[in-house]
């Protein structure tokens, strides 16, 4: 395989946006469909995910009009019951068309402008089968497997663990070939978790 950037076009590339969830901490409001700056949540997140993959899709469960509206395609869960993020990224790998899955959640408007180069490289360099964000080190370290990039492969071991039962996303990448990709800037990776936290970041007027 090679070993540079050039093994991966963007053209092979995947976007998919996580927006399936529950938004429990923010009393159950669709939590892409939220404010801010006078867009919702999700459309920060595509205006920063877009250009750095061939195609775009959202992963929704709910207010599925409301995303498709956006102008990208919307994929439901296909495992029942609000299953969690991996129950969307399954739903992303099985709609897929590309080689490779690009992720990102709804509630993150900030992530990085180079992300899925970044996360191309390591991949590429190391031969992995998923490449996963992370900031921080020592007690700060933190992994953020919703920012990450995958090979279209890992689908079937993917439905194998959601039939088990299993739903964590850490146990899940835990049995693939993963690569940790450090970036500096912690807070591009922040989420936005509850109505203070939106308030807050509404507040500041520079765009995201």
């Amino acid at each position: 395989m090679m070993s540079d950037t050039s093994a991966i076009d963007r053209n092979q590339i995947t976007g998919l946006i996580l927006a399936g969830g529950l938004g429990t901490r923010m009393g159950g409001v669709d939590k892409g469909l939220a404010m801010l700056h006078g867009r919702p949540l999700v459309a920060h997140v595509i205006a920063r995910l877009a250009p750095q993959v061939a195609t775009l899709a959202i992963n929704a469960n709910r207010s599925l009009d409301r995303y498709a509206a956006l102008g990208h395609p919307v994929w439901p869960d296909i495992e029942p019951g609000f299953a969690g993020p991996l129950a969307g990224l399954h739903s992303g790998l099985t709609h897929c068309r590309t080689p490779y899955l690009a992720c990102a959640p709804c509630d993150s408007p900030l992530i990085p402008a180079d992300m899925v180069a970044r996360l191309v490289q390591a991949l590429t360099s190391s031969q992995a089968d998923a490449a996963i964000a992370v900031t921080g080190a020592g007690d700060q370290h933190q992994r953020h497997p919703v920012c990450a990039l995958l090979k279209t492969t890992t689908l079937p071991g993917l439905t194998a663990f959601l039939a088990a039962g299993e739903r964590k996303m850490g146990l899940w990448f835990a049995t693939l070939n993963c690569i940790d990709v450090p970036f500096d800037d912690a807070h591009a990776f922040c989420n936005i978790n509850t109505g203070l936290e939106l308030r807050q970041l509404d507040a500041d007027r520079s765009e995201p």
